[in-house]
């Protein structure tokens, strides 16, 4: 079952991934990358679920963190071109 579990993730991480390259749209990429993220996330955990090594939870909520960190600073990056800007201070 777990193995389904998986293959299920590296499934819908090879989608994410076409849909990354793929995507019409700058914020359809950056979607498909932040769920390929998650679903790493999902695929660490299942694999220290396997492996017996409850440690591979930590790296799994790290990475979580520098995804979310990663996805935030990529759209305020693309929304006001440089990441130091204020809100009110960019574009209108």
């Amino acid at each position: 079952m777990y193995v389904a579990a998986m293959v299920a993730l590296l499934v819908t991480m090879g989608l994410a991934l076409a849909r990354s390259f793929l995507g019409p749209i700058l914020y359809d990429r950056i979607l498909a990358i932040n769920m390929f993220g998650t679903k790493t996330v999902l695929f660490i955990a299942v694999v220290g679920f396997l492996a017996g090594r409850p440690q591979f939870l930590d790296i799994a909520l790290f990475y979580a963190l520098v995804n979310f960190v990663g996805t935030i600073a990529v759209l305020r990056l693309t929304h006001y071109d440089e990441l130091d800007v204020m809100p009110g201070e960019g574009p209108q």
